[in-house]
């Protein structure tokens, strides 16, 4: 049975993230029919989200996804997302910005490739996302340039955040209040109405109840539907449509026991750098550079975890509370690039998952372990992570349950990142020292899922332009994690907003230009 069709509109966006929601919401505003499509639901967060991490795991990616490499990447929970929101439904809202130097990686280190644009492209639309998304944070901030405040004030610091100030200090190390897209105080979103001020419950990463972290589902996507955008969840892609001339004319998805096939005049692929790549390699669409896939990279995000005398009951307050950049080039470093650190608090069956994980305890010796919770602190880094050739994804032979080969990803952290780890894991175990630890133990991992679709000038080396459109689809952007050309040593939710609303901008230019 052929699938149902449905009205032409100007734009199709696939997936409802920190990429799609803020594009989505750019292009109703200026005039266009757009529709998105999300493959999760469309959650109610006061019915539907609960204080409760077993229950909240219907937010995460859970599809298989088969990791390879001397490093294997953990998915679900770590990297992606389901629901209109995507992975901002459980992130922890940590949004820093990146330094005008993590763009130029390679004219400063020779290593790495630089961004073909600059901080100063970004900079006005990082003013404007966190307006609209009321951060909360120091003003001025202590590292980069001078920048516009932001909105509201820092939110309060956890114990976590208490005890790593405590550490740094003693080190001579600076710290602040990180930037977080939680509302440290009632805001008003215009075109949205009044959010209620974060409540400090510390559930962020389990979906937040109460619309205080600024997730999509409660920001930009709100403001796209209010200007006549249709989101439909429950949307698997599965094909995309092309015409003679190569250019994108229809998506096909499933919904439900259902396929459908919604014609449009552009495409915005906003599925993140899995299933992305994924896409368009099943399409055999947008890869004669061959980049499609390629450039897999994934922040070392190494954690130390202390316990002490005193009670820190890391559940309570936003998880990432306090930041230092000090380390963003470090003086003594023998490697490229850097990292931030942070405090982090955790939610007790991911302490306990990690704790099995990284230490291999089980039974009574966890049991043992884990009474020690409500005296916990951790510190992460977020670091730079080289591109590599080794590090790529592709399609397996092994099909998922709709018969559609699962992506396989290889990592393996190359000499630059094992460097920057040891550099880390020394100084973060010295914090500890100096904030009392009694013991501490260290959990090595990789966060957040970044390149596989890389923005460059040069067609041969790179899937998009600096507008986000791939080089021989002329009407097919891509805006998601996958078009970074390297890490940035911060995390990426903050740039892809900002990115996805220059990219919006670029498009409606070109749009009333008649150049698409």
């Amino acid at each position: 049975m052929p699938p149902t069709a449905l009205a032409e509109v100007d734009v199709v966006v696939i997936g409802t993230g920190a990429g799609g929601a803020p594009l989505l919401a750019r292009l109703a505003q200026a005039g266009f029919s757009v529709v998105a499509l999300e493959a999760g639901e469309h959650w109610q967060p006061d019915r539907d989200f609960a204080t409760d991490e077993r229950a909240q795991t219907k937010l995460f990616w859970n599809d298989e996804r088969l990791s390879a490499g001397q490093d294997p990447v953990a998915f679900g929970s770590n990297n992606s997302g389901t629901g209109v929101g995507g992975s901002t439904l459980h992130y922890t809202a940590y949004v820093p910005r990146p330094q005008p130097d993590d763009f130029t990686l390679h004219q400063d280190s020779g290593a790495g490739v630089d961004w073909p644009l600059s901080y100063w492209d970004l900079e006005p639309y990082y003013d404007e996302v966190e307006r609209i998304l009321g951060v909360s944070g120091p003003s001025p901030y202590p590292w980069g340039p001078e920048r516009t405040p932001y909105p509201l004030a820092p939110l309060p610091l956890n114990g976590a955040a208490q005890l790593m100030a405590r550490g740094c200090r003693a080190l001579g190390l600076r710290t602040a209040p990180a930037a977080n897209a939680a509302l440290s105080a009632p805001y008003f979103q215009a075109g949205i109405g009044w959010r209620r001020a974060c409540t400090n419950r510390g559930f962020c990463q389990a979906g937040c109840t109460t619309g205080g972290k600024a997730s999509m589902d409660v920001t930009f996507i709100p403001l796209a539907i209010a200007h006549g955008a249709e989101v439909r969840s429950g949307c698997f892609v599965t094909q995309i449509e092309t015409d003679p001339q190569g250019r994108v004319t229809a998506v096909i998805y499933q919904r439900g026991d259902q396929e459908e096939r919604q014609p449009c005049r552009a495409l915005f692929l906003c599925a993140g750098a899995i299933e992305t790549p994924r896409l368009l390699l099943l399409n055999g669409l947008g890869n004669q550079s061959g980049q499609v896939g390629r450039n897999f990279m994934a922040h070392p995000g190494m954690q130390v975890w202390g316990q002490f005398p005193e009670s820190v009951r890391p559940y309570k307050g936003i998880p990432g509370g306090l930041i230092s950049e000090d380390t963003h080039r470090p003086t003594d470093a023998d490697f490229v690039g850097g990292y931030l650190l942070q405090s982090i608090g955790v939610m007790p069956v991911t302490y306990a998952s990690q704790v099995a994980r990284g230490s291999g305890l089980w039974g009574e010796a966890l049991h043992s372990h884990m009474q020690g919770y409500n005296h916990t602190a951790g510190i992460n880094i977020l670091g730079e992570c080289l591109p590599y050739d080794h590090n790529y994804l592709e399609l397996a032979t092994e099909l998922d349950g709709r018969g559609l080969p699962k992506p396989r990803i290889h990592f393996t952290n190359g000499e630059n990142e094992q460097r920057m780890n040891a550099h880390a894991e020394n100084l973060m175990q010295a914090i500890w020292r100096e904030a009392g630890a009694e013991t501490t133990w260290t959990f090595a991992r990789n966060a957040h899922i970044i390149g596989t679709c890389r923005m460059g000038l040069d067609p041969t080396q790179a899937v998009v332009n600096p507008e986000g459109r791939v080089f021989e689809v002329p009407n097919l952007y891509i805006l998601d994690n996958s078009v970074f050309p390297s890490a940035l040593s911060v995390n990426p939710a903050l740039t892809i907003m900002a990115l996805a609303l220059r990219t919006a901008d670029c498009f409606i230019a070109r749009t009333r230009r008649g150049e698409v």
